[in-house]
């Protein structure tokens, strides 16, 4: 397999090195508080069967990963969900189980990958928690350095995860957008590789891998008793509900799905339904009127909370290509699902990932019962056990006895 870096606006090649962020072209038309212009993704030339190794469509060779066990996340068959909901082939992708609990460990393996190619030791980002205290923990498995920029509002549970993880870091007395751009100056400043999410191709790659995973677990799935041959046999979701801040796990699940779809292994890229809370909606508007505007937000779901969504442009343009759609649920619904979840499954996510789930609920009436869908859920719901509480009733009395019960 042959690799090289293709603009996602102009299409123009480039070689893979680290040096290389943005396309150097379109960049130069940057504009103050709007999405990157000029993200970088990886192509692949080549040819693989279905029978391929996630790792054989990646642009790192295997000696330069971190011994980490990212990846290869279970695949729910949530009975009970189905029974509720009346959605027989409903599946939940439970990426919460990665190593630091996060979606984000797919991207930190493959940027920790790059720069141990390269030599370098130094990985600066911003984060609004869990790509931060997913850095410094595949950072720390691989022996680097990590400096974070976390945003004062980010949950204490991921702050203290990065620190136990031996990250440096640095709270923003601002959002997550400030922290950005304070990592960037940091790191064009202080040198080392930036991880910031679509600034640095490898996140968008990394994140691709949870597609690729599902072609091979929905091909296991759907062999279970089945009278069809394995040509015959459908190997990719219809819908996939993926929550949105910045718009990089979504670019990276239509990545992956792209590359399955030029290397002939399916006929079409599954209806992508993006699910933003209703206040931090910035894409969902521009995919109404084609704008993004820089206006503050706010959500319980941290993790999904961005004014200026930095792959926006990216993102929307794959929304429209491939008959996506854009969808926002409340706060309510989001602390709703998240317990809903919980209750009915055994699955505890955080309010991100419970979001996908909320948008699922919301879409649930026109959708076709006989589908093949799958919610992908991005974390862990200890991540953020303060917003976890505003589902549940704690117990205001202690007891003694079992009289006190009586």
């Amino acid at each position: 397999m042959e690799f090289n870096y293709c603009c996602s606006i102009c299409n123009k090649n480039f070689n893979i090195v680290p040096e290389l962020n943005l396309c150097p072209d379109c960049s130069k038309n940057q504009q103050p508080d709007q999405p990157l212009l000029g993200v970088l993704e990886v192509k692949l030339k080549g040819l693989a069967d279905e029978n391929f190794a996630v790792s054989d469509l990646l642009p790192m060779e295997p000696e330069y990963f971190p011994p980490s066990p990212v990846g290869n996340t279970p695949l729910w068959e949530p009975a009970n969900l189905r029974q509720k909901t009346g959605f027989k082939n409903l599946f939940i992708k439970d990426d919460g189980s990665n190593p630091t609990s996060s979606f984000k460990d797919r991207a930190s393996f493959l940027v920790s990958a790059f720069a141990k190619k390269f030599n370098i030791n130094d990985i600066s980002l911003a984060s609004t928690g869990n790509a931060g205290s997913s850095m410094a923990g595949i950072g720390a498995a691989a022996g680097q350095r990590v400096t974070l920029f976390l945003p004062k509002t980010a949950p204490k549970a991921k702050l203290v995860q990065a620190l136990q993880y031996g990250a440096k870091v640095f709270q923003v007395d601002g959002n997550y957008d400030m922290a950005y751009d304070l990592s960037l100056a940091y790191s064009q400043k202080k040198g080392g590789m930036n991880r910031n999410t679509a600034y640095n191709p490898m996140t968008i790659e990394g994140k691709k891998t949870v597609s690729l995973e599902l072609f091979k677990q929905l091909g296991q799935y759907r062999l279970k008793g089945s009278k069809l041959s394995k040509s015959e046999l459908k190997r990719t979701p219809d819908i996939v509900f993926v929550s949105v801040g910045d718009g990089c796990i979504l670019a990276g699940v239509y990545k992956g799905f792209r590359d399955l779809k030029q290397l002939g292994l399916i006929p079409d890229i599954p209806k992508i339904i993006a699910v933003q809370a209703k206040t931090s909606d910035a894409l969902f508007r521009a995919y109404f009127t084609g704008k993004f505007e820089n206006i503050p937000t706010t959500t319980v779901a941290d993790s999904i909370c961005v004014d200026v969504p930095r792959n926006g442009i990216h993102a929307l343009a794959q929304i429209k290509q491939y008959n996506g759609e854009v969808m926002t649920v409340t706060d309510d619904q989001i602390i709703h699902a998240q317990a809903s979840l919980s209750r009915t499954t055994g699955l505890f996510t955080e309010p991100a990932g419970a979001a996908a789930f909320a948008g699922f609920l919301k879409a649930a009436p026109k959708l076709d019962p006989d589908a093949i869908i799958v919610v992908l859920t991005t974390g862990n719901g200890l991540k953020d056990s303060a917003s976890a509480s505003l589902g549940i009733s704690l117990p205001q009395n202690l007891i003694h006895s079992i009289d006190d019960l009586l």
